[in-house]
């Protein structure tokens, strides 16, 4: 029979073109950690991870790792209480507001400095 097929964790990449906006962004603004961060030499293009709690994302410079433009949704708990983490840093270039979807969750919806869009989704309890 063998091994049965078991997917893990998805872990998007994104293209990024900029690594101090990159960690103002991610670190400064949405809390995240810079876990490690590669280049193959000196001047050469970033690959990095950063993270929240079991979420994690690839950050990458490389021209054919990723196209700017792409959308991640993140599922999540807590959504009140990272508005009010991500509003008090009063990050200049975003101010998202938390919203309730049709679709039977609420959201946060942000797009970094290089065009890709993350929404944090926590779905809503039925009552």
């Amino acid at each position: 029979m063998g091994t049965p097929v078991e997917l893990r964790t998805a872990i998007p990449i994104l293209r990024i073109f900029s690594v101090d906006k990159a960690k103002e962004f991610y670190v400064g603004f949405l809390g995240f950690t810079f876990d490690w961060e590669h280049r193959f030499g000196e001047n050469f293009p970033l690959y990095a991870q950063v993270s929240r709690g079991g979420f994690a994302l690839h950050l990458s410079e490389h021209h054919g790792d990723a196209c700017p433009g792409a959308a991640v949704m993140i599922m999540m708990q807590g959504i009140d209480a990272l508005h009010r983490e991500i509003t008090a840093t009063d990050y200049r270039y975003a101010k998202p507001g938390l919203e309730e979807q049709p679709w039977g969750a609420r959201t946060i919806m942000v797009t970094d400095p290089f065009g890709n869009r993350l929404t944090f989704a926590e779905p809503i309890e039925k009552k």
